[in-house]
């Protein structure tokens, strides 16, 4: 009895012990940034404003004079900075490009997921340009290369360096991602052989086939039933992955990202488009300012890029800086993307500056690389602008986003700081220089000594 008298008031002592332990924990939940000018893209800039970061979302973004900062948190002075959204890039290639092999024009259900290196050093340039959300592609080169994959650049301290860790998932839990498609010159290959197209029009006869075929594969699914119109597995078909793939496209699950420049290649992914029903996004456009009225009537968006393989692409011959500016004031939704490395992750800016140069409004610019960007991979609920509830993404500016003097000084994702321009390793990575690429194993340098360690 007397034991059980004296563990009680111990007990409790712990529990309390715990909770004050705890409570400066509690209050450090809380960062707020404080006298920046604040693009929260949604709405108008406020100058000098404050914004509240809390369980890695937005909790509140106002004046200064609305927005108090609770006691005890976390204060980052942003005076004299801009702060915005962390960029969203519809278009990358950053660690690795493979999936689809030789073997055939048309492999949906590949994934490129399964081919990501995440310590690539694309990753750490990507931070340093100020993005925080990437589509990464399977290259061009087919008709359909396979499954994109959303990632999320969660490259802080708390999460472990695996794929798995940065990919946005759906609600089923299956990697997020859409479908990479393509016509014109790069899926034309083999002279015809080896089943890939040697023409344009073969290029959409295979498409379409294909997709004739998924509409069978889902026919034969929903027949599988027995005599009381119940499932019955015995009567299924052979899974087949590729046409799987293609029913989420045709579900409207997986967005088609579709790679095209030239404007009747872009007219003919309008034109399979609204013959089978699925969401697309147009990727390049270098012609689209050719067919902007047909794109916008289709209501269809697009992810344009303002410099592709100078000399080397004839398809990109007439890409010219007012497509963006056109394509906004025909009232098609338009972002940007890097293609990386054709632009730099770190020179993502560039884009949008050069496009307001050519007539893009200033608002239709900072969107092309926020919210737009966000819109087109289903993730606008999440990320794009500095909106209470949205995930924590953010960079911290020195300047005007728009003009080249601006360097990306923080980059934060999901309340937590993954880029700053004032560590040394970081600037590596934002400047370049010896040491900037892959990770090396810390072990690689004592290499001869574990290898004689080992021996003896």
């Amino acid at each position: 009895m007397s034991h059980s008298r004296l563990s009680m008031p111990r007990a409790l002592f712990a529990v309390a012990a715990a909770l004050l332990s705890l409570s400066p924990l509690v209050e450090a939940q809380t960062t707020a940034i404080t006298g920046g000018t604040l693009l929260p893209i949604d709405g108008p800039a406020i100058e000098g404003g404050v914004m509240l970061v809390e369980g890695g979302k937005i909790k509140a973004i106002g004046a200064a004079d609305a927005v108090k900062v609770p006691a005890g948190a976390a204060v980052v002075d942003a005076t004299g900075k801009v702060v915005m959204p962390g960029l969203v890039d519809t278009h990358s290639h950053i660690g690795g490009i493979g999936a689809a092999d030789s073997s055939g024009p048309l492999q949906p259900g590949v994934r490129v997921y399964d081919s990501i290196n995440v310590r690539s050093s694309g990753f750490r340039r990507a931070l340093a340009g100020g993005l925080t959300s990437l589509n990464i592609m399977p290259g061009s080169g087919h008709l359909s290369s396979g499954q994109t994959v959303y990632v999320k650049l969660r490259y802080g301290d708390s999460t472990p360096r695996t794929i798995d860790a940065i990919t946005y998932r759906f609600p089923d839990g299956a990697p997020m991602g859409g479908l990479k498609m393509a016509n014109g010159t790069n899926s034309i290959r083999n002279e015809g052989k080896g089943g890939f197209p040697g023409t344009r029009g073969k290029s959409a006869f295979l498409v379409r086939s294909l997709f004739i075929q998924a509409q069978e594969y889902r026919g034969k699914i929903e027949r599988a039933v027995d005599e009381d119109g119940n499932p019955d597995e015995s009567k299924l078909p052979d899974r087949n992955l590729h046409l799987e793939t293609l029913l989420e496209v045709l579900d409207g699950k997986r967005i088609v990202h579709h790679h095209t420049h030239r404007h009747d290649d872009i007219l003919t992914v309008l034109r399979l488009a609204e013959e089978f029903g699925f969401r697309v996004v147009l990727h390049h456009v270098s012609e689209g300012w050719r067919v902007a009225d047909e794109i916008a009537a289709a209501k269809v968006p697009c992810s344009a890029i303002l410099v592709d393989s100078p000399g080397g692409k004839l398809e990109a011959l007439n890409l010219v800086m007012e497509c963006g500016g056109i394509l906004e004031k025909a009232g098609v939704r338009t972002a940007f993307h890097t293609d990386d490395w054709i632009t730099d992750s770190r020179l993502f800016f560039r884009s949008a500056a050069l496009a307001v140069r050519a007539g893009m409004t200033r608002q239709g610019a900072l969107e092309s690389l926020t919210l737009a960007g966000a819109e087109m991979m289903d993730l606008q609920d999440r990320v794009g602008s500095l909106t209470p509830g949205k995930d924590a993404d953010f960079i911290i500016l020195s300047g005007d986003p728009l003009s080249v003097y601006t360097r990306v000084e923080q980059t934060w994702v999901e309340g937590e700081k993954v880029f700053d321009l004032s560590d040394p390793k970081d600037q590596l990575y934002a400047e370049g220089g010896y040491g900037a690429g892959e990770e090396i194993s810390p072990y690689f340098c004592c290499y001869d000594h574990l290898m004689k360690k080992e021996a003896n």
